[in-house]
C-alpha cells in the first residue's frame, strides 16, 4: 500500500507498524506531527497505543522507559532542545538498558526555524554510547523506525533516531508494509538491571562499553550505510542522512561521478570511511547539523586538508545543508538569484489578532515606563514575540522554564522590579521547581503565567495546565493574597496596570495570572474551559 505523508508521518507510520505500544512526547517543532499522526490514527486507536501528550520531555522519556521496562515497544519524541530536559534519564537508561524496544525521537533544526539554536542530538547519541539512525528520506524514515525497535532489542538499549526540518516537514509517497504484533507483557528478568546503585551500574557501565564492538560492527554492515562507487577519484563524498538527497539533486542522470559514502546508522563505520580515504584525493562531508563526523574524521592541527566540509569552510559552518551550497563545494558554477517573490517575501511571526498576550504586554510596557529598572524575564511560547517590535517587552529569553530562575537571580542581585512571564504550559513544563525556590527564598518577584489554555505555538494541543494553575501555585506556597487572577483586555487595562503595580511592590513572591483562552480554540472548547476555570476558583 502507498501513502502520501510528511517524513514525520511515516516515521509515525513505521512506528505502528513495529508494534509500538506507545508514544509520550511534549510538542515542538519540528517533531509535533509525529505524535499528532498517531493521535489521528484509527489503528493506533484500536490498538490502545498510548499517545497524550506529557507535561515535559523528561517526564515523557521517564514513562517511555517504564513501558519498555514492561515489556513493551515505546517511542518518545521531541525536539532537539528537549533533549538537553530529558538528558538525565537518557544518559542513565544508556547505562540500564531496556526491556521492549525503545526509540528516541529527536527532531534538530538547523538553521534555527523555530528554536534557540541548532544543537546536533547526535553528540548526545555518542555520549551515551547507544546507536544512531539517521533517515536520508521519507520512505527511509518509515523503514528505518521499524529497523529501530529491532535494534534496539538486539542490543537491550535504546537507539536515538535522528530527524531534521526539512525532512520532517517535506511530503513524499511511502510503500507501507506489513504491521507487526504488539509485545506481549514481559518483565526484566533481572531487575537489578534498572536498579543504577553504584554496584549494579558499574557492571551495566561495563557490558555497555563491552559491546561497543558489536554495535560498530552491526553499523558497518547495515543495510541503511552503503558505499556507492564512482570513477572519478579526485573527490570522495560522506554524505549523511538528508545530506544524500541534497547531493544527488546536484545530477539529473541520478549517477554521481565521484564515490560516495551514504551513512545513516552510527557509530561512524570505520572500514567504507579508510576504504574512501585510500581511494580518493580528497573528502567531502556533507552532513546536515554540527561537523560531526568531520570532526571525528578530521585533522585538527591543519595540516592536512585531505577532509573538507564545514570545518574547513567549503560548506557553511552555519544553517542548513541545501542542493545549492552542496553544488558550490563540488565546484559547479550556479546562479542564485537573490530576488525573492512577494509571495515568499520575508513575513516575520506576529501574534494573532485579538491576542490576549497583546494587552497583557501593553501593560507590562505602560509599568516600564515608570521605572528604568524594571526587567522582563520571558520564556518559550507565542508570548516570546514580546521580545520584538512593536512591544519590545521582554529584555530576556532563554529556554524553557527560565524566566522565574532568572528573575529569581536577578531579584537575588538587587533588581527591582523583576518580572518573570510564563505560559500556562511552560509553567507546568518547567517552570514550577523555579517558583518553589523562590517561595522558599521569599524572593521578591512577580510571576505573571499568560495563560492562554493551550500549547499554542505548536498547533494548540491541550495544555497539562489547564484548570489547575491556582491549585498549583496554593500548593508551592503562594501566599493567597498574592495570588491574582487577571483578563487581559483593553477595556481592562487601567485595572490590570494597577493590579500589577500593586503585586510588583509586594516584597516577597506575587503570581499573577493572566487569563484568557487562545483566539485559536474553537468555541466548544472554550466553553469546556469555563466550566473548569469555574470549579478552579471555586
Amino acid at each position: 500500500m502507498k501513502k502520501l505523508l510528511l517524513g514525520n508521518e511515516a516515521l509515525a507510520q513505521g512506528a505502528i507498524d513495529a508494534g509500538l505500544s506507545g508514544v509520550y512526547a511534549y510538542p515542538g517543532t519540528p517533531s509535533t506531527e509525529i505524535t499528532e499522526y498517531i493521535q489521528r490514527s484509527k489503528i493506533a486507536k484500536e490498538l490502545n497505543i498510548h499517545s497524550q501528550w506529557s507535561v515535559n520531555e523528561k517526564t515523557a522519556m521517564e514513562s517511555a522507559l517504564g513501558m519498555s521496562y514492561a515489556g513493551k515497544r515505546a517511542m518518545v519524541v521531541m525536539k532537539h532542545v528537549g533533549l538537553n530536559v530529558a538528558a538525565d534519564v537518557f544518559m542513565n537508561m544508556s547505562v540500564s538498558g531496556i526491556n521492549g524496544g525503545l526509540v528516541v525521537v529527536v527532531a534538530d533544526d538547523p538553521s534555527m526555524h523555530s528554536s534557540q539554536n541548532e544543537q546536533d542530538s547526535r553528540f548526545y547519541g555518542k555520549f551515551a554510547m547507544v546507536p544512531m539512525l539517521e533517515p536520508s528520506n521519507q520512505q527511509e524514515a518509515y523503514d528505518i523506525t521499524k529497523y529501530a525497535f529491532d535494534l534496539s532489542e538486539k542490543y537491550s538499549l535504546p537507539v536515538l533516531l535522528r530527524m531534521v526540518t526539512r525532512l520532517s516537514h517535506s511530503r513524499a509517497g511511502i510503500n507501507v508494509g506489513r504491521r507487526i504484533k504488539q509485545n506481549d507483557t514481559r518483565l526484566p528478568k533481572n531487575t537489578t538491571q534498572f536498579s543504577l546503585i553504584p554496584m549494579y551500574a558499574r557492571n551495566r557501565y561495563k557490558y555497555l562499553v563491552n559491546i561497543q564492538s558489536d554495535i560498530l560492527e552491526n553499523s558497518e554492515n547495515s543495510y541503511f550505510n552503503e558505499f556507492i562507487k564512482g570513477p572519478n577519484t579526485s573527490l570522495g563524498i560522506i554524505a549523511s542522512g538528508i545530506a544524500y538527497n541534497y547531493l544527488m539533486e546536484n545530477f539529473e542522470s541520478g549517477k554521481c561521478p565521484y564515490p560516495i559514502l551514504k551513512i545513516s546508522q552510527y557509530p561512524i563505520p570505520k572500514k567504507p570511511i579508510k576504504k574512501l580515504f585510500n581511494t580518493c584525493k580528497k573528502v567531502l562531508v556533507l552532513e546536515d547539523g554540527y561537523p560531526f563526523i568531520e570532526e571525528a574524521i578530521s585533522d585538527f592541527l591543519g595540516e592536512n586538508r585531505k577532509v573538507i566540509g564545514r570545518l574547513s569552510g567549503d560548506i557553511p559552518r552555519v544553517g542548513e545543508l541545501n542542493p545549492d551550497n552542496i553544488a558550490n563545494a563540488l565546484g559547479f558554477d550556479i546562479v542564485i538569484d537573490e530576488n525573492i517573490p512577494k509571495v515568499v517575501s520575508g513575513r516575520p511571526p506576529e501574534l494573532c489578532v485579538g491576542c490576549g498576550h497583546r494587552d497583557l504586554f501593553d501593560a507590562i510596557n505602560r509599568l516600564k515606563t515608570e521605572t528604568e529598572s524594571q526587567q522582563v524575564f520571558g520564556d518559550i511560547g507565542c508570548y516570546a514575540l514580546g521580545a520584538l517590535p512593536p512591544y519590545n517587552s521582554i529584555d530576556a529569553l532563554i529556554e524553557m522554564g527560565a524566566s522565574i530562575t532568572m528573575a529569581k537571580g536577578a531579584a537575588d542581585a538587587g533588581i527591582h522590579p523583576s518580572i518573570a512571564i510564563i505560559g500556562d504550559s511552560t509553567f507546568t513544563h518547567s517552570g514550577m521547581t523555579g517558583l518553589l525556590n523562590a517561595v522558599i527564598e521569599k524572593t521578591p518577584i512577580t510571576v505573571i503565567i499568560s495563560d492562554n489554555s493551550a500549547i499554542a505555538m505548536t498547533g494548540a494541543q491541550d495544555s497539562s495546565a489547564s484548570g489547575r494553575l491556582i491549585d498549583i501555585c496554593r500548593g508551592l506556597g503562594v501566599e493567597e493574597n498574592h495570588l491574582k487572577v487577571i483578563t487581559p483586555l483593553h477595556k481592562n487595562l487601567d485595572e490590570n496596570i494597577d493590579l500589577i503595580r500593586e503585586e510588583i511592590n509586594y516584597n516577597g513572591v506575587s503570581v499573577i495570572i493572566s487569563q484568557r483562552p487562545c483566539v485559536q480554540l474553537p468555541k466548544e472548547k472554550k466553553d469546556k474551559l469555563k466550566e473548569i476555570k469555574k470549579v478552579s476558583l471555586n
